[in-house]
């Protein structure tokens, strides 16, 4: 196994061993921004007491770090070092010891552990950390699991100009010339994936967020008073928007603090953006780090800025979900990524201007959830989570969507004052620990005196969504003619990963719509609970007895207001209807879990792509919500490259930009539609039939520079764009981004010798960065150029093992699912005989002992392209 893996079973052996009394970390970072500098010194010092006389800790130097010394109680000691875990025999037992390591580690350029950056803009040099779910263990050694959790004290060595920044604020700063150590307070136990720090010449601005403590529901006679700041780069600072992220920012700690009773923790609240990041952001106490695309160098809109407020909550909200009570092993990683993902949406629309946060969530997050629900690699919310790779994949679609939307069932279940006391009961009882799944139940039912044992069962431990039916029977006799004889809802339920039948509970809503002169109109709305039970034939029909005797309605929609989780079918009529009528139908919740019952359609081949495509091209343009405008245009774009035959897809794609065009026509320049539409056109300029005669010269001058490179990659995927003109574009404005945008248009000129160059480049290990390997797959794989590409799949599929090998995962997870082959389907022939089906299917088969992440990568892969080339058939 590789050793940089931990097991869950050796992590439970060692939380029964060792008692983790404190961190204290040592970090000279003054040589940073010298570039032949790879590493840095790092000294730990572990505070325990074990049970048994031998200890293993973690630490990765990297390739040329590595340990440099170790002692116990001071005296040097023998150890055992295989390049990630130290083992230490003869440690005395049943008293507290001290642990010293000193070591080098690597600065990084992938985003894992200390990440260094190098501003193009200005020279500057930036280094951030991101360590979840292990990688601490890269800046300094410790014992790499959440459930050890110690207070923690840094102390940097970093260069005078610089800022640093880190979970708490520095106790001590001590000038030392051309240095300055920093030193950090003590935080709270802390887990140690949740230790940070940011240093480098950073811009930051700070305001003070001030209310009275709570403790428990009682208000304390003390004053609580937190510093905020946000900080960024010094090339982004003309761009930082302070006053909506403070308003942000203060309006998530009010509503926090007003629901769960209990005091923010953490000291201060500092919200980093940083570059080259991973992720969108991580919950690092006191530091929370985002990617810096939250920065809008370029026109936002408001579906963007509301995308960017719910992710700031969602951080918040783990400053208590996750930070103040962890999870005890990666299998409850839900406990704290579900609900920070609820929370995230739901003090949006409580407690900022974005009330109407559950739309886009309805209509554009959940499918996440519905697509990954939908893979043959699905699981159950709480996963079985036997080691750290493992835990790696499992920050996916169920974990964050599916569990956000099965507790927005549950607070309609329960109650949502009843939620929130048990949140707070929770948090009391738990501060500072370790939990289970049983632990956060116990509390909700002692806040709502329900039972839920039987509720976590059927949806917290079984996987895959219910699919719910409706379907009407129109009374026979001729006096009763135009009524409803009979509404039933027919409910699959069945787990993939067992074949069993599940048979969940759902509350939800029926409504009924009829179409007259004043739009596609709900005239009934109906409330009605589907009991758990058994069913017959394999399908568990449930009438909807208030339905009887009603007009027969033009659309019957499942789950209206979307209380509940479930992938939701139209039937035959409703399906024409909305496809005809959905631009009249007036509320943008009923729109969001029809264009998501749409999609779902398109994904599994019951609705060609190109009919969905047409709908977008019709309706779109009346589309009120920018949210879920830009959600179905984003699909119309995947169902034009992926979904749409191949014969087929100018044609499609014709039709799809000459809507974007009238639209931006008839648009406000830099206005939320007008940069929707733009991007929309911007997107299909390789799969045009032919490209617009003045393409050039149709590179949008507003929109900023993000919109401008969106048209040039788009010219140079068909051919119309120079690497001369490329170039001239990035002497424009010379930043990192447009540096990263120049590289992937670069990468996507559509010839064999560019395509030749770029493989070689990415499986270069070390050569580039984690973003630059994204913008040259990017560019690889343009749009219109699976042809091109298609001799590379058996290199792909030869060299998995060798590039899992090669590269640290976070790049090696980037080449195995972004260079996958995604050929088109051959007509007249059987999706499942597609030669890299078969190729990809047989791999899997030849290497069951390859790396469980690898495998799953390749497993979704090739579902997911199974997927595109029966849809492909099916519109053919």
């Amino acid at each position: 196994m590789n050793p940089s893996n931990v097991t869950r079973e050796k992590a439970r052996q060692r939380s029964d061993a060792v008692e983790l009394n404190e961190y204290a970390v040592e970090l000279d970072l003054s040589q940073a921004a010298d570039p032949a500098q790879t590493h840095f010194p790092t000294t730990s010092w572990l505070q325990l007491v074990t049970s048994e006389p031998t200890v293993e800790i973690d630490f990765i130097g990297g390739d040329g770090g590595g340990l440099t010394g170790v002692s116990v109680d001071g005296e040097l000691h023998e150890r055992h070092y295989d390049g990630a875990r130290l083992t230490l025999h003869d440690i005395p037992v049943g008293r507290p010891v001290v642990i010293e390591i000193r070591g080098r580690a690597a600065y990084s350029r992938t985003g894992q552990g200390l990440h260094r950056f190098v501003d193009p803009t200005d020279g500057e040099t930036y280094l951030y950390t991101h360590f979840e779910p292990a990688d601490a263990r890269r800046m300094y050694a410790n014992l790499e699991q959440p459930d050890l959790k110690a207070p923690f004290r840094l102390s940097v060595i970093a260069p005078s100009q610089w800022q640093v920044t880190s979970n708490q604020a520095a106790e001590a700063t001590i000038d030392l010339g051309d240095e300055t150590r920093h030193e950090f307070g003590p935080t709270p136990e802390l887990s140690t994936y949740l230790t940070a720090l940011a240093a480098g010449p950073y811009h930051h601005v700070h305001r003070t967020w001030q209310r009275a403590a709570t403790t428990g529901t009682d208000e304390a006679a003390d004053h609580l008073s937190i510093e905020v700041g946000l900080w960024c780069r010094q090339s982004l600072a003309e761009h930082l928007d302070p006053e909506e992220l403070f308003e942000i920012t203060f309006a998530g700690l009010d509503f926090f603090h007003d629901n769960f009773g209990y005091p923010y923790p953490w000291g201060k609240y500092d919200q980093v953006f940083v570059p080259e990041y991973n992720i969108g952001a991580m919950e690092n106490p006191g530091c929370v780090t985002f990617t810096e695309r939250y920065i809008f160098s370029s026109p936002a809109t408001q579906a963007q800025r509301q995308g960017r407020a719910n992710t700031i909550l969602h951080e918040m909200a783990h400053m208590w979900f996750g930070d103040l009570v962890t999870p005890q092993w990666w299998d409850d990683l839900w406990l704290k990524e579900s609900f920070a993902d609820y929370m995230g949406t739901h003090a949006s629309a409580a407690a900022t201007r974005f009330t109407d946060a559950w739309v886009p969530f309805a209509g554009g997050r959940k499918l996440w959830a519905y697509v990954q629900d939908s893979l043959p690699t699905t699981h159950p919310i709480v996963a079985d989570i036997p080691d750290l790779e493992a835990a790696r994949q499992n920050f996916d679609g169920i974990t964050y969507a599916k569990g956000a939307s099965v507790l927005k069932q549950l607070v309609r279940f329960v109650g949502t004052e009843e939620f929130f006391a048990g949140a707070r009961d929770y948090f009391q009882r738990y501060a500072f620990g370790s939990t289970t799944l049983p632990d956060l139940l116990d509390s909700l039912s002692r806040a709502s005196g329900r039972d839920l044992s039987q509720w976590a069962t059927r949806w917290l431990e079984t996987a895959g969504p219910d699919v719910l039916t409706p379907v009407v029977t129109e009374a026979a006799s001729a006096q009763r003619s135009g009524t409803i004889e009979e509404l039933v809802i027919e409910q699959q339920s069945v787990d993939p990963t067992t074949g069993a039948w599940v048979g969940r509970p759902h509350r939800l809503q029926v409504g009924l719509y009829r179409s007259g002169a004043d739009g596609l109109v709900r005239t009934e709305l109906i409330e009605t609970e589907l009991a758990a039970g058994e069913p017959t034939e394999g399908v568990r029909r449930h009438p909807v007895a208030e339905a009887a005797g009603l007009p027969v309605p033009d659309l019957v929609l499942v789950n209206d207001d979307d209380w509940t989780y479930a992938l939701v079918r139209l039937d035959d009529r409703g399906r024409e209807t909305v496809l005809a009528q959905l631009s009249r139908l007036g509320d943008p919740m009923a729109r969001a879990v029809i264009w998501s019952s749409l999609w779902t359609a398109v994904r599994e081949a019951e609705l060609p792509a190109a009919r969905f495509v047409q709908a977008v091209a019709e309706h779109g343009p009346a589309e009120t919500d920018i949210s879920l405008l830009t959600t179905i245009t984003r699909n119309a774009g995947t169902a034009v490259r992926r979904y749409v035959p191949a014969g087929r897809r100018s044609e499609v794609a014709d039709g799809l930009y000459a809507a974007a065009q009238a639209q931006i026509a008839g648009a406000q320049p830099g206005s939320d539609g007008w940069l929707v539409w733009h991007r929309v056109a911007g997107a299909l300029l390789p799969l045009l039939t032919e490209l617009p005669a003045d393409a050039v010269a149709q590179v949008p001058a507003e929109g900023g520079d993000d919109l401008r490179w969106l048209y040039w990659s788009g010219l140079a995927a068909a051919g119309d764009a120079t690497p001369e003109q490329l170039d001239a574009e990035l002497a424009r404005k010379d930043t990192f981004d447009n540096r990263v945008n120049h590289l992937g248009a670069l990468s996507a000129r559509p010839t064999p010798e560019v395509k030749a160059d770029v493989w070689q480049r990415v499986h270069q290990p070390g050569a580039y960065s984690n973003d630059e390997v994204d913008a040259m797959i990017g560019g690889f794989n343009a749009p219109a150029h699976s042809g091109l590409v298609a001799r590379y799949a058996v290199d792909y599929i030869q060299g998995l093992e060798q590039t899992w090998a090669d590269h640290p995962m976070e790049i090696a997870e980037r080449l195995a699912a972004g260079l996958f082959p995604r050929p088109d389907h051959e007509p007249g022939t059987d999706p499942a005989d597609h030669p890299v089906v078969g190729a990809t299917q047989e791999w899997l088969e030849l290497h069951p002992d390859a790396p469980g992440a690898l495998r799953r990568i390749v497993t979704e892969e090739t579902a997911e392209l199974q997927r595109a080339l029966t849809a492909q058939a099916a519109g053919e």
